[in-house]
């Protein structure tokens, strides 16, 4: 209990720096302009902050669904397709379909993830192997993401993918309110009712019988994990475009201090997450001025080794 509520504290002390850095650039203006000050806080700051916390709290949460769901710890939204489904369904309902209101983006991104996770759920079946589980979700990334390059290019407007390139490489950067609400929301509902399989998880870990025997249907639980899921991350997604590895690393760590337990290892991984998303945003502000490094690349910086030893780790565990 203690481990976590420092993790807690280290998080609102993280998301107060990213809320208020610079500090000299902010002091100086509260001086000369009060009323722009704070209009810097409430419009431009405080929605990168609540999204970095948000999104990176759903990653490690859905995350740690996924891979408790599909008894696999590579099974993280953005190596099952279902980052790839969102932008795809994001792209497809902003370009095409000409929806322009937040919410009715994240509805196309939740309906792309939606899509390609139960694709995988269909391929790959429950309780994989790692190697049936990388194949199916690779190939769902690959073809997911070819669609939305051919979506962009024939697009009606010309400077598709000059729009899109920030947002496809993932970026927190001047988003507002209402989009920062219209990702929020629909993935805290989602988050809740996930926490709800914490007790289910734990039992499907030992076996569909033994969860059948509890009174827990399993079809209907992969139903309302996948669907919950690709709603969180779907609606995320649309507005911030994917952002790998989070989804990856937070279980993964979160585990290890649960005793093993993947349905107890929700919430911790959600608190991971937030505090891994909103780390990663604070060293993008450290590029050179003038210059936007995206928020992709630094979690796959920093999530590709781990990936590498998890999949190492899972070799040696095979090897007889």
């Amino acid at each position: 209990m203690i481990r976590w509520t420092l993790l807690l504290g280290a998080l609102v002390l993280l998301a107060v720096t990213a809320l208020l850095l610079p500090f000299g650039a902010l002091d100086d203006l509260l001086h000369t302009d009060p009323h722009l000050a704070r209009m810097v806080l409430i419009e431009l700051r405080l929605p990168r902050v609540l999204l970095a916390v948000g999104y990176g709290a759903t990653l490690g949460l859905t995350g740690a669904a996924l891979q408790a769901l599909f008894a696999n710890p590579l099974a993280s939204p953005d190596l099952t397709g279902g980052s790839s489904g969102a932008a795809l369904g994001a792209v497809a309902g902003g370009y095409w379909l000409g929806l322009s209101h937040p919410l009715a983006l994240a509805a196309a991104g939740a309906g792309g993830a939606l899509l390609a996770l139960a694709l995988l759920l269909a391929l790959a079946g429950r309780r994989s192997d790692t190697a049936a589980l990388l194949l199916a979700g690779l190939a769902i990334s690959l073809a997911a993401g070819a669609a939305t390059s051919l979506l962009l290019a024939l697009a009606p407007s010309p400077f598709a993918f000059y729009d899109s390139f920030t947002w496809l490489m993932g970026s927190l950067v001047d988003r507002s309110v209402p989009q920062a609400a219209a990702a929020l929301i629909p993935a805290t509902i989602a988050g809740a009712l996930l926490l709800r399989h914490v007790r289910s998880l734990d039992l499907l870990a030992l076996g569909e019988d033994v969860a059948a025997a509890a009174g827990y249907r399993p079809s209907a639980m992969r139903l309302k994990i996948v669907s919950l899921s690709a709603v969180a991350v779907g609606a995320c997604v649309a507005v911030c475009g994917a952002v790998g590895f989070i989804g990856l690393i937070a279980p993964v760590i979160a585990r290890r201090f649960t005793g093993g337990h993947p349905g107890r290892a929700l919430l911790p991984a959600a608190l991971l997450g937030a505090l891994l998303m909103t780390g990663a945003d604070l060293l993008t502000r450290l590029a050179p001025p003038g210059r936007d490094i995206p928020l992709g690349v630094i979690t796959a910086i920093a999530g590709t080794p781990l990936f590498l030893w998890v999949v190492t780790r899972m070799r040696w565990r095979l090897t007889p």
